[in-house]
Formats: structure tokens, C-alpha cells, sequence
């Protein structure tokens, strides 16, 4: 293994912690850059599809829970007689 040299010394700790600090706004930055938002019609799209989606399943769980609701009926009336 090579020694390093005396004049490859590691910053101390503070100028490494801010390094980091600053680097990782950096890359914040460079990432919000690249982001690539909807348009308005895009937006409304998508929120009628989740409107329905969510209108849907709640159908879809108020007739499974009425019809487990009506068999748990029958069974009760079943074992009362």
C-alpha cells in the first residue's frame, strides 16, 4: 500500500460536514430540475380517474358487506328456530 502524502490530508470535520450539507442541496436542486409536471388537463384527468376508481370500490364494498350482512342474517335466523 502507498503512504499518503502530507499534502492529502482530509479536510477537518466542520469542512466536511458542510460539504455535505451543500452537496446535498445540490442534488436537491439538480433532481427538482428534471422534474416534468402535468398540465392542467392532465391533472383534471387524472383526478376524475381517481374519483371513479374510489367511487367504484366503495360500491363495490357496500354490496359485499350488505351481502355478507344479509347472510349473517339468515344464518341467526337459521340458528334461532
Amino acid at each position: 500500500m502507498a503512504k499518503k502524502k502530507a499534502d492529502e490530508k482530509k479536510p477537518n470535520i466542520f469542512a466536511r460536514v458542510w460539504n455535505g450539507i451543500v452537496g446535498f442541496f445540490r442534488d436537491i436542486v439538480r433532481e427538482i430540475k428534471k422534474i416534468v409536471w402535468p398540465t392542467p388537463k392532465t391533472t383534471f384527468r387524472n383526478t376524475g380517474i381517481v374519483l371513479l376508481v374510489m367511487l367504484v370500490s366503495g360500491l363495490v364494498i357496500f354490496g359485499v358487506d350488505s351481502g355478507l350482512h344479509a347472510l349473517f342474517g339468515l344464518v341467526m335466523d337459521l340458528a334461532g328456530n
